[in-house]
């Protein structure tokens, strides 16, 4: 059975059951239909002072078309998690119809390990994004409409810096001129579109604490800079208020479950490779209040997801977690190791020696952290007994703990071996977690630890572009802020086709902004896009509706 097809097939039950089994009542949700509910603001005051439970992240190594899985295991753990008697809680990033309709799919997880109603998450869901989407763009038609209006604020029209968003693959809006036509059709100005994803409010929104935190987050936006090289903020245009109030409901976290009515969070869903790729802190700081065991996960490889928790969403919100399960497939580890989609299948040793150094720069980079690892291979038919000997040995000789995990087939059933194995490395290993680096670095001292730590670089270039954005974004008092790094999802290096471990490598920055609402330095490395564009043969082509109304054809 396909994905779509497990999950049609599934019986869910009402979100007020799944709500009873961590003591929320029915007056604590704001429900959406039957199956999908946010917890309201009464609700999160209720518990705020709760003992936190331990907190465990899910990453990977990076992405192959072998597939890893990332999602699949974090849910499947969750489930696993409630089967050996643990009171669980699954907290995830919600899905972006951009790869949805594009090449990647839904993010739901797979198999019988996924959180539904599948479908709604993938689409609409509760309209978080429709949200974000309104007052990113509500700001964006405020600003120029200032500048119709008279321009008292003294905005360059060749100096503003945000731009327009839209949740969709659409590589045409990526550089478009506006305000063509009349005189009243606008200032004419070139600009483009990103996807939400990458926006400055969906950040934001993810990283605020509360509705207070939020608005003032918002005020900070950095819109455009005036004819005297100053900066312009959402604040000066005086757009927070109405921007605050689109986003009043999105702000709160919503509840769902998995095929096993383990209750899961999902809620915000900035991409990884071009933002910060984590669930909002809303979220995860509230899971932690609900539940013993809080299994969250960073979108991507740990260069790109694992990096930006730790040293973005850990250093703003002093959240520690407890233990990392890292995520790999023999199949992923042999594509690393040269050998073609279409021969993944067959046992080679040999490939699997020379590609699980991806693997293992991936442990070190986690374990300079001091947080415990634990290794999991996502098990597919093909591998044999001899590949997965080889992975587990190679990964029990750096001190790593490591599980098979079977849960696209077995849903929890197939993670109890894994759920044992990261229980058992939290009750005996310590967590001695550390930030990557200090505050008080420059930016290009930061970016260079990160280029050079993480991705195993050897030098970082800038462009003359990036150059003067770090000057000036120091000259504002911006530089005690992390890094977000925009990198490629596919390599430890800025270029995607150097797989495995690459070495003697430089990484490009060619552009550099400040997001000082979300509070971070953002460097664009390579050819990375804030706007992707859809493949040749989009995943939307084969997405219909039945005439029992019936959605068909997500993935």
């Amino acid at each position: 059975m396909t994905d779509i097809e497990i999950v049609q097939a599934a019986k869910l039950e009402n979100i007020k059951d799944v709500a009873a089994k961590l003591d929320i009542s029915e007056d604590d949700l704001e429900m959406y239909g039957k199956y999908k509910a946010k917890l309201s603001d009464e609700y999160l005051e209720k518990i705020k002072d709760n003992k936190d439970g331990k907190l465990i992240l899910v990453t990977a190594i990076n992405p192959t078309p072998a597939g890893e899985g990332k999602t699949t295991v974090t849910v499947g753990l969750g489930q696993a998690m409630a089967k050996l008697g643990k009171k669980s809680i699954i907290a995830l990033r919600e899905p972006s119809l951009g790869p949805c309709f594009g090449i990647k799919g839904g993010a739901a997880g797979g198999g019988y390990s996924q959180v539904v109603p599948m479908e709604e998450l993938n689409l609409h869901f509760t309209g978080d994004f429709h949200a974000i989407t309104s007052a990113n763009n509500l700001l964006c038609a405020m600003l120029d409409n200032h500048m119709q209006q008279g321009n008292a604020l003294r905005i360059d029209p060749k100096r503003v810096v945000i731009k327009r968003c839209l949740d969709m693959n659409d590589r045409a809006l990526r550089n478009i001129v506006i305000g063509m036509g009349a005189k009243m059709d606008g200032v004419v100005r070139q600009d483009g579109f990103i996807i939400t994803v990458a926006s400055e409010v969906m950040a934001i929104l993810c990283l605020a604490s509360d509705i207070k935190d939020l608005h003032d987050r918002l005020a900070r936006i950095i819109v455009a800079y005036n004819y005297d090289n100053e900066p312009v903020t959402a604040d000066d245009l005086k757009a927070v208020g109405a921007m605050t109030a689109l986003l009043k409901d999105a702000i709160k976290p919503n509840l769902i479950q998995t095929l096993e009515h383990t209750p899961a969070l999902v809620h915000g869903g900035p991409f990884a490779n071009i933002a910060h790729g984590c669930n909002s802190v809303r979220a995860t700081r509230t899971a932690l209040k609900m539940a013993d065991y809080v299994i969250t996960e960073a979108g991507f490889g740990a260069d790109l997801g694992a990096e930006k928790f730790f040293d973005i969403k850990c250093r703003m919100t002093g959240l520690k977690p407890d233990a990392v399960v890292l995520v790999a497939t023999v199949r992923a580890l042999k594509y690393n190791g040269g050998v073609p989609k279409d021969e993944l299948n067959k046992e080679n040793l040999d490939a699997l020696k020379k590609g699980i150094v991806n693997l293992e720069k991936h442990i070190e980079n986690l374990q300079n952290y001091g947080v415990p690892v634990v290794v999991t291979l996502n098990r597919f038919v093909s591998d044999t007994d001899a590949e997965l000997s080889f992975v587990e040995s190679f990964c029990k000789e750096r001190d790593c703990d490591f599980a098979l995990a079977n849960v696209w087939e077995k849903g929890g059933e197939g993670g109890l071996s894994l759920a044992q194995a990261v229980v058992d490395t939290i009750d005996t290993k310590k967590s001695n977690f550390k930030l990557l680096y200090e505050d008080d670095l420059s930016i290009k001292e930061k970016i260079e630890t990160v280029a050079k730590k993480i991705y195993g670089a050897r030098a970082v270039t800038y462009s003359s572009e990036a150059d003067k954005a770090i000057a000036k974004i120091e000259a504002m008092g911006f530089s005690n802020m992390p890094v977000c790094m925009a990198k490629n999802q596919y390599s430890l290096s800025d270029d995607a086709t150097k797989l495995g471990r690459p070495t003697d490598f430089d990484i490009n920055i060619r552009e550099v902004y400040v997001s000082a609402g979300a509070g971070f330095i953002v460097a664009i490395t390579g050819t990375i896009m804030t706007m992707p564009g859809l493949p040749k043969v989009p995943a939307a082509e084969r997405i219909y509706v039945d005439e029992d109304g019936v959605i068909n054809g997500l993935f």
